[in-house]
């Protein structure tokens, strides 16, 4: 399957379900095991086993194949291997505690910029903490 119809259908089956802050990131210079990672955030366990049903459920039928789906036991993090895309779904402090958007950022321009916007979302959090107390 072409791996632009695979990443739509991917990214439609996470929106189907509400999936939260869908990131899609192109690694195909980074590795050749797969071309994309897909991070997406689900708001509770029910929620990230469904996405992870669901994402299955649509590759299957657009005649796609799954590799495996690990983590559905807990739901805190589900990780989807569809070949040639690997689709992460966690709950959003697991997804800021792993961080796996700048782990698969390929520049180093990238990666800065990636931190700067987290020390200001840090720095803005801190601002509205300490105005609260």
């Amino acid at each position: 399957m072409d791996i632009r119809k695979l990443q739509k259908i991917v990214v439609d089956a996470l929106e189907d379900i509400k999936a939260k802050d869908i990131e899609v990131i192109n690694v195909t210079k980074l590795t050749s095991l797969f071309d994309r990672v897909v991070i997406a955030s689900g708001d509770s366990n029910r929620q990230t086993r469904a996405l992870a049903r669901h994402v299955q459920e649509k590759v299957k039928e657009a005649g796609g194949e799954i590799i495996s789906i690990e983590g559905e036991q807990t739901g805190e993090w589900v990780l989807v291997d569809a070949g040639d895309v690997v689709i992460h779904i966690m709950q959003p402090a697991v997804r800021s505690y792993y961080n796996l958007e700048e782990l698969w950022v390929a520049t180093p321009a990238a990666r800065r910029k990636l931190m700067a916007e987290h020390e200001a979302e840090a720095q803005s959090g801190a601002r509205t903490a300490s105005r609260a107390a």
